[in-house]
């Protein structure tokens, strides 16, 4: 049987404001191509088809079309919620769809209870596992601790009571959860619970393939314990990473894997810049991350105005701007020193430390002009000054 593991498309995320829709549609484009030119058996999405348990309606329209064309493939596909799905919406009317081929799992409560498929060695028992909120099935499945470990340990035990009057079968797991060993992104919602959201891999030990959905990079666990990761980069801290999917094909009973890792398109690559601004705006070896979506760090011991203008110029497509000077600030002005100054010299204060010079003419001006329209106040009187100040100016 040839399986293509993915899981994490997020429909319907945004990447720093930017929409990702026509991105994803992209990425649906190529699993259909991978499955028609790879002759892919079973398609398996491990949680998260949505960004959100309310998707936006463009989203949706996305999701419905991806389903309706993988129906009319030659794969056979199985889907899980992930904790960004709501797993009522995701799962409705599952039983109907279950006949066009697409086998939507999201009702924890059927868990343990397989897909089995055939090939030329026998059958395949698919236990989809959705993401298994602990304080949601604590009670109903009657779990010592509210806890990941506790919740997954549950699930696999009813998993293996099915496996065990399937002798010599193969089996297939799919699950959505934090398994130790794996690093995180910074664009996975966190799902601590206790202080614990790792589960052990031992928990999936005898099982022939297990796809695992919610980190967002590609990680190798074991030859039979995987993440795909998410098709497309959803934060800059995964900017070094190879986003694809996994074909893995599974022989007869007893016989290793073979896997092939599939590389996903990259719409627009991310970069993460770091120097002055001169450095940047002049280096000829950053010609390459002009269409890049970028994150830069300036280092300038003073603040550039207009930095984010003038990087655009050379990358238009930079995002996130932050600094990182080596100068030493002394901060603004104490609450003390700043009742025996004016509000306008407090302001070229804090510029001045800021940037570590002092505001222009133009800029002194334009501070002066503001701070007389809130303040109400002149060069020989302090009271509505006084008030704004030491009231953290919240006026």
């Amino acid at each position: 049987m040839r399986i293509l593991h993915t899981s994490d498309w997020h429909l319907g995320r945004s990447f720093h404001r930017e929409d990702m829709l026509s991105h994803q549609a992209t990425y649906i484009d190529h699993l259909l191509e991978v499955v028609d030119a790879e002759e892919i058996d079973l398609v398996v999405v491990s949680g998260d088809i949505y960004d959100r348990a309310l998707p936006p309606v463009d989203a949706v329209r996305l999701a419905d079309d991806a389903l309706v064309r993988l129906a009319h493939s030659r794969a056979t596909v199985v889907l899980t919620s992930g904790n960004h799905d709501s797993a009522q919406r995701l799962g409705f009317s599952a039983r109907l769809i279950d006949a066009a081929g697409i086998h939507l799992r999201t009702d924890a409560s059927r868990v343990g209870i397989p897909l089995v498929l055939d090939d030329a060695h026998g059958p395949v028992a698919i236990h989809g596992i959705p993401y298994l909120d602990p304080h949601a099935v604590a009670e109903p499945w009657q779990l010592e601790r509210r806890s990941h470990e506790a919740a997954l340990t549950e699930a696999m035990r009813r998993v293996r009571a099915d496996l065990a009057g399937r002798p010599g079968q193969r089996s297939l797991v799919m699950a959505h959860a934090f398994v130790a060993g794996a690093a995180p992104s910074d664009s996975e919602r966190d799902i601590t619970v206790g202080g614990v959201s790792r589960v052990p891999t031992s928990l999936f030990d005898g099982i022939d393939y297990v796809a695992l959905g919610h980190l967002h990079g590609s990680h190798v666990l074991d030859d039979h314990l995987r993440y795909s990761g998410s098709p497309l980069a959803y934060s800059f801290s995964e900017s070094t990473h190879h986003k694809g999917s996994w074909i893995v094909d599974l022989g007869a009973p007893g016989t290793p894997l073979s896997t092939t890792f599939v590389p996903a398109p990259v719409p627009r690559p991310l970069a993460r810049l770091q120097g002055t601004l001169e450095h940047l705006l002049a280096d000829p070896t950053l010609t390459r991350h002009e269409e890049a979506w970028v994150e830069v760090t300036l280092t300038d011991e003073v603040r550039p105005a207009a930095a984010m203008d003038q990087l655009r110029r050379r990358f238009p497509h930079t995002l996130m701007l932050g600094f990182s000077s080596t100068r030493s600030l002394t901060g603004a002005p104490s609450a003390g020193d700043s009742r025996t100054q004016r509000d306008h010299d407090v302001a070229r204060a804090f510029i001045n430390d800021l940037r570590g010079q002092g505001p222009t003419p133009a800029e002194e001006r334009l501070l002066d002009q503001a701070i007389d329209a809130c303040c109400d106040t002149d060069d020989s009187g302090r009271e509505s000054g006084d008030m704004l100040i030491s009231s953290g100016g919240s006026q």
